[in-house]
């Protein structure tokens, strides 16, 4: 399996900015799939997680601003963040739920 996460940038504090992760394969639906971050120094932190049947779980300091969601159809997962602060400023990842398979990473900076 192999995951493209995309949509990473350079936003302003309080700006939005939408994360997709394209897998390949013909089983995506049956995968748990999961946002992680990285920020400089720090672990690889779990942001969110959607289920197969769209149940989320947010991270606390993430818990309202962002969104996980997912397109069975397009093999495609998403991560919406609004309000974004400068300790959002990570490498964020796409992840299989208990697999080895992550994506390569897109960097987000939030800075003014």
């Amino acid at each position: 399996v192999q995951l493209q996460a995309t949509g990473g940038g350079l936003v302003q504090p309080g700006g939005s900015l939408r994360l997709s992760c394209a897998a390949s394969g013909s089983a995506f639906s049956r995968y748990l799939m999961e946002w992680y971050r990285q920020a400089p120094g720090k672990r690889r932190q779990l942001v969110a997680r959607i289920s197969t049947t769209g149940v989320t779980n947010y991270e606390n300091s993430v818990r309202g601003r962002f969104t996980i969601s997912r397109d069975n159809a397009k093999n495609a997962v998403y991560l919406q963040m609004n309000s974004l602060k400068p300790e959002d400023t990570a490498v964020y990842y796409c992840h299989i739920y208990l697999s080895e398979y992550w994506g390569q990473g897109t960097l987000v900076t939030v800075s003014s």
